[in-house]
C-alpha cells in the first residue's frame, strides 16, 4: 500500500502524514479548505527538528524528501482517487466520523482500505457508514508518532482478517510497532490505561486540590516518569479532551471540559502544537 490519504490535518493527522511520507509513502493531506492546508508548511518546519533530535537516521535531505511526497487537497474525490489506504483523523465525535465516512464511501475506489484513528470510539459504531465494513478497522497512533511509535490495530466483528493483517503490515512499513487488539475495547490498550490517569489529574485540578504544575511535579518526582498528566494534555491538545468531556456523564469531566474551553481553547491556547497550553513553549 503505497498511496495514503489522511483525512484531517490537526495535531495527530499532520504527524501521520509526515511520518508516512518520511517512510516513503505518497501521501495526500485532505482538509476542509485550502486555508487550513496552507498552515501545513509551518507544521513541517516544526516537526523537522524533532525528527533530527529523536531519530538517528534523520537528515535534512530525508526530511525535505518527505515533504516532497506530500500533496494537499480540499477536494475529497480528488484526495482519495488513488488511495490504497485512507486514515481518518477528524475530531473525536461519532457523528462527525460517521458523516465523514459516508462521504468518503461515495467517492473512494473499490480497492481502498478504510482506517479510523479514533482513540476511544469503536469501529463497529462507524463501520455501517463506510459502505465496506469488511475493509474498515482502526489504526490508532500515539502522539509524537515518530518516537512513541505504537500502531494499535483493532477491527470489528465484520473486519476481514486479511485486511487486518494488511493494515498491521502497513503500520510496520511506516515505522510503527503494530499492537494487534483481538476484540473491540473502548480506548484500545493505550487509552484504557492513559485516560483514567488523565481524568484523575483533571479531577484534582477542578476540585482545587493542586495546580497543574504541582500535580505534574508530584507524579514525575515520585514515579520517575518523564512527563506529568498536564504535559501529556498539552501534547494531545485541548480539543480532544474537550470533545470527550463536554457530554460526559461524569460532572467532574464536564466541568473540566468547560474549564479548558474557557481558559484555553477560547483564548487560542490549544496545546504544545500552538505554543501554549497548560505550559508555554517556544
Amino acid at each position: 500500500m503505497q498511496n495514503l490519504t489522511v483525512l484531517g490535518t490537526g495535531v495527530l493527522g499532520s504527524q501521520i502524514i509526515f511520518q508516512s511520507a518520511y517512510s516513503g509513502k505518497n501521501v495526500v493531506a485532505y482538509d476542509l479548505n485550502d486555508e487550513i492546508l496552507a498552515k501545513l508548511a509551518d507544521r513541517w518546519e516544526y516537526l523537522k527538528p524533532l525528527y533530527l533530535r529523536d531519530l538517528p537516521d534523520a537528515t535534512p535531505e530525508k526530511l525535505e524528501a518527505a515533504v516532497g511526497r506530500i500533496r494537499t487537497s480540499s477536494d475529497l474525490a480528488d484526495a482519495v482517487k488513488d488511495a490504497d489506504i485512507i486514515i481518518e483523523a477528524v475530531p473525536e465525535r461519532l457523528d462527525i466520523k460517521q458523516q465523514t465516512w459516508e462521504k468518503v464511501a461515495a467517492v473512494a475506489p473499490e480497492k481502498t482500505i478504510f482506517c479510523t484513528n479514533s482513540s476511544t470510539l469503536l469501529p463497529s459504531d462507524i463501520a455501517p457508514f463506510t459502505g465496506r465494513p469488511e475493509k474498515f478497522l482502526a489504526l490508532h497512533f500515539a502522539n509524537e508518532v515518530w518516537a512513541k511509535n505504537t500502531g494499535e490495530v483493532m477491527g470489528h466483528p465484520g473486519t476481514d482478517p486479511e485486511v487486518f493483517e494488511q493494515v498491521a503490515h502497513f503500520a510496520e512499513e511506516i515505522g510503527m510497532v503494530p499492537i494487534r487488539i483481538h476484540k473491540e475495547q473502548p480506548g484500545y490498550v493505550l487509552n484504557s490505561l492513559l485516560v483514567p490517569f488523565l481524568n484523575a489529574a483533571a479531577a484534582l485540578l477542578v476540585k482545587g486540590i493542586a495546580s497543574p504544575e504541582d500535580i505534574d511535579r508530584t507524579w514525575k518526582i515520585a514515579t520517575g516518569a518523564p512527563t506529568g498528566p498536564f504535559e501529556i494534555y498539552d501534547v494531545v491538545g485541548m480539543t480532544t479532551p474537550y470533545n470527550l468531556g463536554k457530554d460526559s456523564p461524569d460532572p467532574v469531566q464536564r466541568e473540566f471540559a468547560e474549564y479548558i474551553k474557557r481558559e484555553y481553547i477560547d483564548k487560542g491556547y490549544l496545546g504544545k502544537g500552538s505554543g501554549r497550553g497548560f505550559y508555554e513553549y517556544e
